[in-house]
């Protein structure tokens, strides 16, 4: 296949904004020799460069740590004990984040190291943590790789889930495409190593029982994942508004042949990640608080402007960082939720304040706005 043709304009990764690309282990590692594909990654590295040049911002989910640490440690091959894994995490997770600083560097990107468990992306404080960092190292160019913490993530590492992490992350920072790079090319009706009347599946555009179904195991002995976390990974990102595709990523510059339109499932959300995320903010978490505003922030508000602390007047009830507020004007009428960026004991210190007050009365440089407008939804009422 030629790499000089033109990207398709209808491809869901061509219109995306921020992409996530997750990384197995059966890719980046050789399993003959244990060590990083090298001449793969640089073109992995090249792609990841023209996402960037095109204006996009790009995070990575790479697995390999423990493939590359076991080789380090003198593992046997075949399956490891979970203190081996471990320890095989612990040693390989240096050489993983070295390998990517060295490939991007070429491209004069900048790389962080970030190391989650499904946890941090499911409980709320370190949910919002894990999110705030992600944004603040996109805004500042970075190139966020992402990795389990597998020397304390027990479960992640009997079941492989970078798929599904990966599918977490795009779904914390409000990703518009999220690209599995496998060792197969897509969805199939039934495993095409073992069934060579399988069907491929192009377009998936709801997740049925038909297809839940069709998960099956991965054909790699160095990877932990298979069709099915694929699968699990997909509800979790068309949930959030994410696209996803599953596409073959063994040969070189993986991602651009996608753009080009080669082969590969793509999973379809109904609507955009924005879209959801209002939607969740409005209709599904209860309101733990309320802010009454004054006039002037409430046109504010109504203009699509985030809310300022400056503009608040009083504070009811109690609530932490991260949770849902109804905000009022002085007559009682709601006429917004959202989430706050600060507890109500410091909101209370900030009530009235300018923001360039905000680090001098908590004694650390917190966010400008009360409510950022990204995390607030008026109200039909407001």
């Amino acid at each position: 296949m030629s790499l000089s043709g033109a990207a398709n304009s209808s491809n869901p990764l061509t219109q995306a904004r921020r992409v996530v690309v997750k990384v197995g282990s059966a890719l980046l590692v050789e399993s003959h020799s244990g060590q990083v594909n090298r001449t793969w990654l640089e073109s992995l590295a090249a792609d990841i460069s023209d996402l960037r040049r095109q204006g996009r911002e790009v995070l990575l989910v790479s697995s390999g740590a423990i493939a590359l640490g076991r080789r380090s440690l003198g593992l046997p091959v075949g399956r490891l004990k979970l203190e081996e894994s471990q320890a095989a995490a612990a040693v390989g997770q240096i050489s993983l984040a070295h390998a990517w600083k060295e490939v991007l560097g070429r491209h004069e990107l900048g790389v962080a190291q970030i190391l989650l468990t499904l946890s941090d992306t499911e409980e709320r404080r370190r949910y919002l943590n894990a999110r705030s960092t992600l944004n603040t190292l996109l805004r500042l160019g970075s190139i966020p790789v992402i990795n389990e913490n597998d020397t304390v993530a027990t479960a992640e590492i009997r079941y492989g889930d970078n798929d599904r992490l990966a599918a977490r992350v795009a779904q914390m920072i409000s990703a518009d495409c999220l690209v599995l790079l496998s060792d197969v090319d897509g969805l199939y009706t039934a495993d095409p190593t073992r069934d060579p009347s399988a069907i491929f599946i192009p377009e998936i555009r709801a997740i049925t029982p038909e297809i839940e179904k069709m998960g099956t195991g991965s054909a790699s002995d160095v990877g932990s994942g298979g069709m099915a976390t694929k699968i699990a990974a997909a509800k979790i990102a068309v949930g959030a508004g994410c696209h996803m595709c599953v596409a073959l990523g063994r040969e070189l510059h993986p991602v651009r042949r996608i753009e080009l339109g080669e082969r590969c499932s793509w999973f379809y959300p109904a609507s955009t990640p924005t879209a959801f995320r209002k939607q969740w903010i409005a209709g599904t978490l209860k309101p733990a608080g309320e802010l009454i505003v004054d006039d002037g922030a409430a046109r504010a508000l109504r203009r699509g402007k985030s809310l300022l602390p400056a503009g608040v007047t009083a504070i009811v009830g109690e609530f932490e960082r991260g949770d849902a507020l109804l905000i009022r004007d002085s007559s009682g009428t709601e006429l917004a939720r959202g989430l706050s960026a600060y507890s109500s004991r410091d909101a209370e210190r900030l009530r009235g304040r300018q923001s360039h007050e905000i680090e001098a009365l908590l004694g650390f440089r917190g966010r400008d706005e009360l409510i950022h407008r990204d995390d607030l939804v008026l109200s039909s009422q407001g």
